[in-house]
């Protein structure tokens, strides 16, 4: 019986580069761009190292995902100890070049059975935290959740973040000033102002702030 063939080490660092290309394609031209070749030419590398690492392009796409997907439990974690939970959860989840992988993941997934369990998982561990970080954050500051319970404001700011980015992805501005005004409005009412961002000394968000510049032209 032949025995399986060898899989180059999770931690070797041409592995790295390889999802760093695949990832860094989803994000500029989508996920039909994301081919063996494409990637090893993207990573400067062989070809046939993509298979070497990755048994198929699904073995690839996973890692990509799970990769990011960890990373951004812990940065969630992270942001939700914060003196301002809320202002980190939203920054979080409009974060574009984020939202614009989940975004092409999902489309992906309509191909991948594993790729959509994989997200199903995932997403949930997600909303789990995120549900906690705002029934604390609306319990702290004595706000009845009878009416609105946790987690409609966390599929609310989940999903105006994806829409957005459908949305100018498609050339459309319409409404997103005015929305993001209104949810950052009632997050100066519960945390105040919000904290400097990194890089962005007035504290707004960058696709706050790409809605508004877009808005106003």
């Amino acid at each position: 019986m032949a025995s399986p063939r060898r899989i180059g080490a999770p931690d070797a660092k041409n592995r790295v580069v390889l999802l760093d290309a695949a990832e860094q394609l989803l994000i500029e031209e989508g996920y039909a761009a994301v081919t063996s070749r494409r990637v090893a030419d993207r990573a400067g590398l062989k070809p046939q190292l993509v298979h070497y690492y990755f048994r198929t392009m699904e073995d690839l796409f996973l890692a990509v995902f799970r990769r990011r997907a960890e990373e951004g439990l812990a940065v969630l974690a992270t942001a939700l100890q914060t003196p301002q939970p809320l202002w980190a959860l939203w920054r979080f989840s409009t974060a574009p070049e984020a939202t614009r992988l989940t975004m092409e993941f999902m489309g992906l997934a309509n191909h991948r059975k594993a790729l959509r369990a994989e997200i199903v998982y995932y997403a949930e561990r997600f909303r789990e935290e995120q549900n906690k970080a705002i029934a604390s954050a609306l319990r702290r500051h004595g706000i009845d959740d009878t009416a609105v319970p946790p987690v409609v404001w966390t599929v609310f700011a989940t999903s105006v973040s994806q829409a957005m980015v459908m949305e100018r992805a498609l050339g459309m501005s319409t409404g997103h000033a005015e929305t993001f005004e209104f949810c950052e409005q009632w997050l100066r009412r519960l945390e105040g102002e919000p904290p400097p961002a990194p890089g962005d000394a007035d504290g707004s968000s960058a696709l706050a702030a790409s809605a508004r510049s877009s808005h106003r032209g």
